[in-house]
């Protein structure tokens, strides 16, 4: 596997590519990853691999090895073109000396990995299989990064060579179809692979955490939790601190965009952020929230679904979900049916809806019970790892090489 994000990143697409690998581990197969050095969602190196500039390490029954790339504290097109440039310069001088795989798989949305799984598969001559997590050539359009047409262009022609060279292609909603048929990947070439709920249940009292937390028990908390950057569009929940004193709003993670945020928010007494809550204790922190929060800019439709809905749903508490209505984050919230939808980028029509939920606790109670029951039918880790055993199963059994399938497209 070929994935930039891995453990011990705790958000994103890290716990994916880390559940998958270890899952193939624990049955038995000699599972590599290559990955990059540990720096998401702050965007900084993990202080424990200052300095190195290759290791080699066994997690999880899995060897990873991984490679120095530059880590952007501050996201611009030319920042993250040289992040992609780094990775793959690196990546590609120096690949991890393993036996011959017997396929490759991609986690996306980086273009650099996609792009040296995709030439890994060809020199061995086995099958390829990307995953497609988010859609950077779509990010890099929507997201309102600086430089974001120029490097929307390049993003896409990356993309397209690695898909174009896929055995099969994994996409994890189907929002993302239009743009990889768009790629030129035949339709009948693509296989629907969600993600799944990687946290445990909640299992502490609400009372007692929040407690613990120092959120009052007679003041209503919105929690967003996970990734701050220019995609979330999180400046609508510092507006909405402002606009309503009354409100507990809890930005928790990190980000590129948290410097901003922090600057946007000074003097909100309201308005408070911390840190990542540890794996252990983050379901309980989420279930004593009152509302968990989704939010993204208005541009953003079909480039990412985010990750943390699945923890979201795991929780029962209701979600408000402040996202453009045709993306595929209102679908999944809609299909879900545990969240409220409101118009993205309007801070007051978060407010109504977070005042809604409060005003009919019992009707709030409701809408957020429905979400384990969706994570209990749909996004089980054993049918999430399933679909993705089914799906390089058939690759392998196609017995398409990923020179041949680059031909057929």
């Amino acid at each position: 596997m070929v994935s930039t994000n891995y453990a011990p990143e705790h958000t994103g697409i890290g716990p994916y590519a880390t559940g998958l690998a270890e899952h193939w581990a624990a049955r038995g197969v000699d599972t590599h990853v290559l990955a990059g050095m540990p720096h998401y969602p702050s965007w900084r190196l993990d202080p424990a691999y200052r300095g190195r500039w290759r290791t080699t390490e066994t997690r999880g029954g899995v060897t990873v090895h991984r490679r120095r790339h530059t880590v952007p504290a501050r996201q611009t097109a030319l920042r993250r073109a040289l992040f992609e440039a780094s990775l793959l310069a690196h990546q590609s001088v120096a690949p991890p000396r393993t036996p011959r795989p017997d396929a490759v798989v991609a986690q996306m949305p980086s273009l650099a990995g996609a792009v040296v799984a995709a030439r890994l598969a060809r020199r061995h001559r086995v099958p390829f299989v990307p995953v497609v997590q988010d859609l950077m050539g779509a990010a890099a359009e929507q997201s309102g990064i600086s430089g974001g047409d120029r490097a929307a262009a390049v993003a896409g022609r990356a993309e397209r060579y690695a898909l174009g060279r896929a055995t099969l292609v994994g996409i994890i909603h189907d929002s993302f179809r239009p743009r990889v048929e768009a790629m030129g990947v035949d339709p009948a070439r693509i296989r629907l692979v969600p993600n799944w709920s990687h946290v445990a249940r909640p299992s502490a009292a609400r009372e007692a955490t929040r407690a613990r937390l120092g959120w009052a028990p007679d003041r209503q908390v919105l929690l967003h939790a996970g990734n701050m950057g220019l995609k979330q569009g999180l400046e609508v929940l510092v507006d909405a601190a402002r606009l309503d004193p009354s409100v507990d709003v809890v930005l928790m993670g990190d980000g590129n965009q948290r410097t901003a945020l922090e600057e946007r928010a000074a003097g909100l007494p309201n308005l408070h952020f911390t840190p990542a809550a540890d794996e252990a204790d983050f379901p309980d922190v989420l279930a004593a929230a009152d509302v968990l929060v989704v939010t993204q800019r208005a541009s953003v439709l079909d480039m990412s679904v985010p990750s943390k809905l699945t923890s979201y749903f795991a929780t029962g508490r209701p979600v408000i979900a402040s996202v453009a209505d045709r993306g595929g984050t209102a679908d999944e919230v809609r299909r879900a049916g545990a969240g409220v939808l409101v118009p993205p980028e309007d801070p007051r029509a978060l407010l109504d809806a977070a005042r809604e939920l409060a005003a009919d606790p019992g009707a709030a109670e409701e809408t957020g019970a429905r979400g384990p029951v969706y994570v209990d039918e749909h996004l089980s880790s054993a049918a999430g790892l399933g679909r993705l055993d089914d799906l390089l199963a058939e690759a392998l059994d196609s017995g398409t090489t990923a020179h041949e399938g680059a031909a057929r497209s």
